[in-house]
């Protein structure tokens, strides 16, 4: 008979971690449904469990843990740890000025009018692959490695995955540049979806300091039920299945994936749309790399925290930044930082 749970879960940042939670649980035997709740922080999973509630919750940690969730049948009240703002206050300032400094001699351009440099393309696929693209596209790098750990084809997954990427990034982000141009967007246009790409960054920057559940339901995210869709290929064994799988995480929900698509969509310009892309998953290449080939993965350090809250704030300051810069452009206001 089947039997109904409802655990609390610690560790979720945003809805790709919902998701990554459910597949996750679902591979436990007997288990038929799982849905978790971000506002709630909470999961309710259906099956025929084995065991009592104390032995299903242990079980489904080992699962969790190597993601960095874990589950409890007691809700505990949302702590923020103030303390990592002492090291990832004086960190992301740091890493501000250089940027600022970079941009005084001309070698980055973080800050464009009512465009999104390259430059800042690069660092948003950066920070993207240790926060929220690391969160389901790390799931899914690691998950390939263990599917097709016994064939021995570890190095090849891997590198057909991050080729789907790289190649579906570029050609998909010049359609969407295609499609702008074929809209024939007008200036103002372009600065109104400029001043929304700085709005989503700077809602997603926020939500990396995890001080709050609130403007999560602020962050634009794919509906859950496609997304799903989007992973069910990566149970399928053939050659092409890891190049298909790195190229559907063009689709994932990740809100800076989705920041850069909509700012693709103002460039009007395949070449424009097709580099811009390219450069940002080239930023999540590094560290989604190291993850493939290694056993490296920053969710389950103790650091972690400091780590999302330092790259939260240098988001925030970029998007801030970009959005003054862009109230300048308009007239608006006058402007306050020559860069």
């Amino acid at each position: 008979m089947e039997q109904t749970y409802k655990f609390y879960v610690s560790g979720m940042h945003c809805r790709a971690c919902v998701m990554l939670i459910d597949d996750r649980l679902k591979e436990y035997p007997g288990v038929t449904s799982a849905r978790a709740d971000l506002a709630r922080r909470e999961i309710i999973i259906t099956g025929n469990l084995i065991g009592d509630q104390e032995k299903v919750i242990q079980d489904l940690n080992l699962i969790l843990k190597s993601d960095g969730y874990t589950l409890s049948t007691n809700k505990t009240k949302k702590t923020i740890v103030w303390s990592e703002f002492y090291y990832a206050l004086p960190m992301a300032t740091t890493l501000i000025a250089v940027f600022i400094w970079l941009q005084k001699l001309g070698l980055v351009n973080l800050v464009s009018g009512n465009n999104v440099s390259y430059s800042t393309a690069l660092v948003i696929g950066l920070i993207a692959s240790v926060s929220t693209c690391l969160a389901i596209v790390g799931g899914l790098v690691l998950s390939l490695s263990a599917s097709y750990a016994k064939s021995g084809a570890k190095a090849r997954t891997q590198i057909m995955f991050h080729l789907g990427r790289l190649l579906t990034f570029f050609v998909l982000g010049g359609v969407i540049g295609t499609i702008g141009s074929a809209l024939h967007l007008n200036w103002t246009v372009n600065l109104i979806i400029s001043m929304v790409v700085g709005l989503v960054m700077l809602v997603l920057g926020f939500n990396l300091l995890d001080l709050t559940d609130f403007t999560q339901k602020f962050q634009i995210v794919m509906p859950k039920h496609i997304a799903k869709k989007v992973l069910a290929p990566r149970e399928v064994f053939n050659f092409f299945t890891p190049f298909l799988v790195g190229g559907l995480t063009f689709f994932m929900p990740c809100g800076f994936t989705q920041s850069m698509q909509i700012y693709a969509l103002s460039t009007g310009s395949f070449f424009k749309g097709a580099l811009t892309m390219l450069i940002f998953v080239l930023g999540t290449l590094p560290m989604l790399s190291l993850l493939s080939f290694s056993s490296f993965s920053i969710i389950s350090k103790p650091w972690q925290g400091i780590f999302f809250k330092t790259a939260g704030l240098i988001v925030m300051a970029m998007a801030i930044f970009n959005l003054l810069n862009l109230l300048a452009v308009a007239g608006i206001i006058n402007p306050i930082f020559n860069l």
